[in-house]
Parts: C-alpha cells; structure tokens; sequence
C-alpha cells in the first residue's frame, strides 16, 4: 500500500513539474546595440528606436517576414483610383489598442486613428503636431505634407488617401515606421490630463508587445499583447539589454545572458561561427555607410574641397581594418541591391596627391582645420565609429588637413547634425523599403536639409528636379533612367563619400527560434520563440 501511495505522489510531482515547465514564462533578453532616441516612431529615425516600436506598434501595410514585398497590417485590403492620385483602405475590425497603467481603450481600432496619425504630422493646427518638439523627419523629408491633399473617413472602417501627385512609392512608403499607426483615443485622454507628451514616451500601439518600462540607457520591458490580432505570440516577455560595447554583447550572449544580440564586432565573427549553442544569421545589407560635408560650412561649401577629400579617404584600408573585408566599397548613393544601382559610375580613386592638387587649386595648399562627428554606436554600415574616425583624421592629415574627432551619445548625436552643426559627419543608411527613393530624395533632396535628413545640407537644384520627377512617375522605365542620371549628378558634387555597403550579421543562442534578418536590418519579435 505504502509502495503504491509513493508511486503515485512521484506521478503527481513528475507532471506537476513537467506542467510548470510548460506554462513557465518564456523571457527573451535581446542585447541591443544603443538607446532608442524616442518611443514614437513619427518622431524618430534611427534603427535603435524603431527595433523597439516594431514590437509595439502596427501600420496600415506591411513587409512581410524577411521580404521586401508588402503585405495587409491593419488595412486587410487597398484599391487604387486609374489616376494614382486615391488609395482607399479598408481597415481591420476587432483591433484592440493595449491597455497599460496610463490608458484603458474603450473603443477598437478604426478609421480616426489613422486619420489622427498623419494629421498629427501633416497639419500645424492639429493639437499634437508640437509636442515633443514637433519634429517629424522623415514624413517632412519625403515631402508627405504636401503629397497628401486630404485623408477622408469614408466610415469606421474605410480610409481614403488622396494626392496632390502621383507618388511611385506611396504604398512602400506608408509601410515604414514613421507611419505606425496611433492611438487617437490614447491621444485625446492625454491631452484631457494636461500630459500629451505621455502619448510619445508611454506608447500605446496594437502590437504584439506592450510597453512595461524603460530603465534609461539600461534596460527596457515589453510584455505580451493577450489580444494581439494576428495572434499566435510565444514569447511572455522581451528585455532589451542597452549594450553598446560590442564585445559585451558577444560575452553576454556566450554566458546565456542574451539570445539575441545586435551588430556582433567584425573581429568576434570568426569565434562566434564556431561557438558552442550559438548561431550565426546573414545576408546582404541594404545599407550605406558615408562621410557627409555639412556643405552650409565652409570650407565644404567648394566643390573642389569635397573632391579633395573624395580622393584623401582610402575606402579599402577602411573596409580591411573596420568590416575586416566583410563589405564592399560604395560609390553611389545607393546599394547594388537596390534597382536602378548605376555601375557605370567611376569613383575617386585613393590619391593624396591629386587631393592635394585639388586643395591647392581651391586656395588651401596648406590645409585647414576642421572636425570628424564619430559615430557612437555600432551599426551595420559603420561598426566601430570611432576607429574609423581615427583612419580618417590620419587620411586627411596627409593632405594638411588636420582633424579634431567629436562624438555624442546617439539621441544628441542625430538631434545635433540633424540641425547642421557638424562639419564632416559618419553617418549612414540603412533603407526601408526597397526603393531607390528612399535613399536618394530622403538624404539628398532639398526637402531633408529642413527636415534633417539630409545631414550634408546639400540642395542642388539639377538633382532635386531628377529625383523628384522619379518619385512622381509610375514608368518604371523612366524611374530607373531618371535615377542613375542622378547618381552622376551626386558623384560629380560630391555632397557626401560613400564609404561602404556592409553585409548584416546576427549572432543568436541555438534556443531561438524562427528568427529571420529583416532585408532592411530591423528587428521583428512577433514570430520569435523559446526552447
């Protein structure tokens, strides 16, 4: 009887334990590489945030997993006028928005959220268009405000989009970040409580995760979305873990700290193919890294300056001892993986004496001084700002030019040369939707140097009526001829040195599961899982 009772107690407690195994909470850790510079997509730019408001937030169209190809988010379905100028939307139902310590909805997503999104952005009279300092890069550098002639609630239900123009990119467009869609409901409580600025830093979306905490430069908390649409989510919780030295976040993903861990150091690579429990993700990135001239500075105002320096940079030596060789040398303003990439362009060959001939001719025989803004933190397209800076100030000293390196942490960083207060600036791109637009209007036209996109300040007229016209025309045909004109046009101006296009890795514990790089070089938690 005793023996008996005892088999069934060690029963009991066998699927007892094998049961909390199964309902234990799945917490991802992912190391991440810098600290978001907002937590409101419209507000933002930079990989750091948006690696963050992708778990929280939702748009009208999506990329679907790893693709370049949209796909329905909270629109199930679009149609588009024979003039290009109407896109109507219709828009899912049973779309809850997340309910957190500051809000509880008591309606779901429909027709006004979206129409309260771009109107925060577009109108100066809308109530939220200031808050946070009103501020919308991206939406202002693509000219959105002046695209959209009006945004009509056809019903709960159905949206419409009409255009001034006809805009190729348009539904590529309004799959990006900046137009993740918000909560007006969320937005009208907080202005009632005399706190809009909580819409910006407490963000509500429909996503798969909801905003816990954030522990500033250290630490932040999402938690599952129970009511999350599209359902299907396996993981309970996400930490990100603010890790900006690199080989921190190799040792934390080795001891187990991390599962998941941003922009591996070129070095660690090698170590991390062979590790144990660990594996290792990659592919072509969509991405430039480049050297900008504030060209509102001089001496960078003169062309011949520009060229000079075009010619001082040894983008090879840069490539073997940053990415150790896991880029290629950029010329144009775009990556080969984007259509329309012109080939034909030649670039400055590696030469301190034609630079020197060329700073002579521009009355600068003896050099100047200036400074380099290194970048602070590791991106894909730039992995170790501040040796590259270091290769870059020996570079320019063999012509005279003597170079002082200055850096920031990442928010002041992109806040700062958003403004042009840089001289010669590391920066770079990494694109969002496929589209050469998003690369050459967006960093180059007249547009971004308000908006703070385009950080070399550069408006040349010639350039911006080619880009222009090749956003507005549906001819494909047209669209490729116009921008490789335009690739000539940069390298003959030289607004900025493309220094490199870099491949993306990700290095991830072997528990991780169904993790996919993004073609674009972000972060989707949605699909992720947890041995």
């Amino acid at each position: 009887m005793k023996k008996c009772t005892f088999f069934w107690t060690f029963v009991f407690v066998i699927l007892t334990v094998i049961s909390n195994a199964a309902h234990a909470e799945k917490t991802f850790v992912y190391c991440s590489e810098g600290s978001p510079s907002a937590f409101n997509p419209q507000l933002a730019t930079d990989g750091a945030t948006y690696n963050v408001t992708r778990q929280i937030y939702n748009k009208l169209i999506e990329f679907k997993p790893g693709e370049t190809e949209i796909m329905p988010g909270l629109a199930e379905s679009w149609t588009i006028s024979k003039d290009n100028l109407s896109f109507t939307f219709k828009l899912r139902r049973n779309v809850k928005f997340h309910t957190t310590k500051d809000f509880t909805p008591t309606r779901d997503f429909n027709a006004d959220d979206v129409i309260f999104t771009f109107d925060r952005q577009r109108l100066k009279t809308h109530p939220y268009n200031k808050v946070s300092g009103g501020s919308y890069e991206y939406f202002d550098s693509m000219d959105m405000g002046k695209l959209i002639k009006e945004i009509k609630k056809i019903d709960e239900y159905t949206v419409q989009f009409n255009l001034n123009r006809q805009e190729a990119p348009f539904l590529a467009n309004i799959a990006m970040d900046f137009a993740s869609i918000i909560s007006k409901e969320y937005g009208d409580k907080m202005l009632e409580a005399k706190t809009p600025e909580k819409l910006d830093t407490n963000p509500v979306g429909t996503g798969p995760y909801i905003f816990k905490s954030y522990q500033k430069d250290t630490m932040i908390r999402l938690e599952k979305n129970p009511t999350f649409f599209r359902g299907g989510v396996k993981l309970d919780k996400i930490v990100f873990l603010i890790t900006v030295d690199s080989n921190v976040r190799t040792q934390k993903l080795r001891t187990g700290e991390c599962q998941l861990i941003a922009e591996p150091a070129p070095a660690d690579l090698p170590a991390l193919k062979t590790a144990k429990n660990v594996k290792m993700y990659s592919r072509p990135g969509m991405n430039m890294g480049y050297l900008a001239f504030n060209v509102q500075k001089k001496p960078f105002d003169n062309v011949i300056v520009r060229r000079a320096i075009s010619h001082a940079i040894n983008k090879k030596a840069l490539i073997d001892a940053i990415y150790l060789g896991n880029a290629e040398i950029a010329k144009n303003p775009i990556p080969p993986t984007i259509w329309s990439y012109n080939d034909a362009v030649k670039d400055y060959e590696y030469s301190p004496e034609k630079a020197k001939e060329l700073l002579k001719q521009a009355g600068f025989e003896k050099g100047f001084e200036t400074d380099i803004w290194t970048l602070p933190v590791a991106r894909p397209y730039m992995p170790n700002g501040k040796k590259a800076g270091e290769l870059m100030q020996a570079d320019l000293a063999k012509i005279g030019i003597k170079a002082k390196l200055v850096t920031y942490d990442w928010p002041t960083y992109l806040e700062k040369s958003g403004k042009g207060e840089q001289s010669l600036l590391q920066m770079g791109w990494s694109g969002d939707n496929g589209d050469p637009d998003n690369f050459m209007y967006v960093l180059l036209a007249c547009s971004g140097v308000e908006a703070g996109s385009n950080r070399s300040r550069w408006c040349f007229e010639p350039f911006d009526k080619l880009v222009t016209e090749a956003k507005q025309t549906t001819n494909l045909k047209k669209r490729v001829e116009l921008y490789k004109k335009a690739q000539l046009l940069f390298k003959e101006q030289a607004p900025f040195i493309p220094l490199a296009h870099s491949v993306i890795y990700r290095a991830a514990s072997t528990k991780l599961k169904n993790y996919k790089i993004d073609p674009f070089g972000g972060e989707y938690f949605e699909r992720l899982d947890l041995e």
